[in-house]
């Protein structure tokens, strides 16, 4: 979600990033060198679960704004002050990069924009917490396809299951434009994931990430522009957005790009099943917005599948 483009990609995502580490070297003293410890095999997934608390709680605010911009306007908002602040931190470099590169980023730009502007129109008709729950079953579709172990099959079923719950028998009464925009997105999602790893792996740093918001705030730009037109530049409005910007994309994306260097994109998929879980308490604590016993179980059920793919991934590189 690798250094080379591939016809059989997501699968070959899951296997360029699942490198086994080198053998452990000598000390000075002519011991084994542990190697990484516990902390570090942990690093990745922490990053993980910040990236999907910035994002979901950046979506809880961007659901306030939507009635001063519109949601193709907050869409255009965030993507463009996100740009503009990753572009003055990174200064990504222009030069010195292969057509496959600029490809690359290219693709990752559209999957990012396109997965946020589905995703907004989603949020625009459902609620936040079952707009990600229908949104989350793209990464969980490539964890099934890019995955080689039949146990993360185990836990994306069970993720799976906790996903469908927590939609709490709601997915019926929803706006059936709101549920397709959010399927949508979760297509998109799971391009995201593809790109994003291939994206890291091809550039330094967060450079192609800076590359590939700008690549997504133009996409946006003219249909921001159509919907709400004057009402972007409001200072209030412009404030709001730069912080739905932080929370939303510069901060999820780039511990996520972080991440997927060293995280298999299966394993990856399989967590981005707690997004449910962080969104519906994101929709509790801001937009007021419930939590049954029901919801609580569906909660558990995802965070123990996500625990259980990270369990399987450190005991596969353990005996690697």
């Amino acid at each position: 979600m690798n250094v080379q483009p591939s016809a059989s990609e997501p699968a070959a995502a899951a296997a360029a990033v699942a490198v086994p580490e080198a053998a452990p070297a000598l000390d000075t003293a002519g011991r084994k060198d542990p190697g990484p410890g516990k902390g570090a095999a942990l690093a990745p997934i922490v990053l993980v679960v910040a990236g999907g608390l910035s994002v979901q709680f950046g979506s809880a605010v961007a659901a306030l704004l939507m009635p001063k911009a519109g949601a193709l306007g907050v869409v255009t908002l965030r993507l463009a002050a996100a740009a503009l602040i990753l572009l003055v931190v990174c200064r990504p470099k222009l030069r010195g990069h292969s057509r496959a590169d600029w490809g690359t980023v290219v693709a990752f730009g559209v999957a990012m924009g396109g997965m946020n502007t589905l995703f907004y129109q989603a949020l625009d008709r459902i609620p936040l917490g079952i707009a990600v729950t229908l949104e989350v079953l793209g990464p969980l579709a490539l964890s099934v396809f890019a995955s080689r172990r039949l146990i993360n099959l185990v836990w994306a079923g069970l993720a799976l299951v906790g996903v469908v719950l927590l939609g709490g028998g709601g997915f019926d009464r929803l706006d059936p434009a709101g549920a397709a925009y959010a399927l949508g997105a979760g297509a998109m999602w799971a391009a995201y994931i593809v790109f994003s790893a291939r994206t890291g792996r091809r550039f330094p740093q967060a450079d192609g990430l800076a590359l590939a918001m700008v690549v997504a705030a133009v996409l946006s730009l003219p249909l921001g522009i159509w919907e709400s037109g004057a009402k972007l530049t409001v200072p209030s409005t412009l404030a709001l957005g730069a912080a739905v910007a932080v929370l939303s994309s510069v901060l999820p994306y780039t511990l996520e790009l972080m991440a997927l260097r060293r995280l298999p994109a299966s394993t990856f998929a399989v967590m981005m099943s707690l997004e449910p879980a962080i969104a519906a308490t994101a929709g509790f604590l801001i937009l007021n917005q419930a939590l049954s016993t029901t919801d609580a179980l569906a909660i558990a059920l995802v965070i123990g599948a996500s625990m259980g793919a990270v369990r399987s991934q450190t005991g596969a590189r353990k005996k690697g």
